[in-house]
């Protein structure tokens, strides 16, 4: 049973696997948002280019709605430090990812950009075993470390955004947190 007390992130899920419910590794920034359309600068217009250059979700961005959370597999952004990769789910209006693990640069561009990642370890056991699918409503605090999926009452854990984090997001990103903290 779970009993998530504060819902910080909520919405309907997105899971990125295979035929066998495997959930897709090493997803790169190229897959995210191909090197094509670097040109582009006005995040609003990036949001019809997420993931269609990952075979299968060409047209995730044509389904895809505001409030959406995305759960991948390990090493989620992996390769380049491709701002527009974290810009184009912002674009979207998709409401954080959900992954093992991220690459590095990748979770700090996120971060920075005000965009939440959340890890969890769980998430391939409960796409394995088909108790999170796509289309599944999850309810997520990131505060205390807590997720449920909504369908079948299932609980699991998330590893907790810091309190910095937390300050970057409600800021609305890196920028505008400094600004709060040293104003003129």
């Amino acid at each position: 049973m779970c009993e998530v007390k504060e819902s910080l992130f909520g919405g309907r899920t997105w899971v990125i696997a295979d035929d066998q419910n495997r959930m897709i590794e090493d997803i790169d920034t190229d897959q995210i948002y191909h090197n094509a359309f670097l040109h582009i600068t006005e995040i609003s217009k990036m949001g019809q280019y997420a993931l269609g250059n990952l075979q299968g979700w060409e047209d995730f961005s044509e389904r895809a709605r505001p409030g959406d959370i995305i759960v991948a597999g390990r090493n989620f952004g992996a390769g380049s430090s491709r701002q527009q990769a974290v810009d184009c789910f912002i674009s979207l209006g998709v409401a954080m990812i959900l992954a093992p693990s991220f690459g590095a640069i990748y979770f700090r561009n996120a971060v920075n950009g005000g965009f939440p990642l959340l890890k969890s370890l769980e998430l391939e056991e409960l796409v394995q075993k088909g108790f999170l699918r796509s289309g599944d409503r999850i309810e997520v605090n990131a505060r205390e470390g807590e997720g449920c999926i909504i369908r079948g009452r299932i609980s699991f854990r998330v590893l907790p955004l810091s309190e910095v984090q937390r300050d970057i997001l409600k800021a609305g990103n890196l920028f505008l947190y400094g600004k709060a903290l040293y104003p003129k």
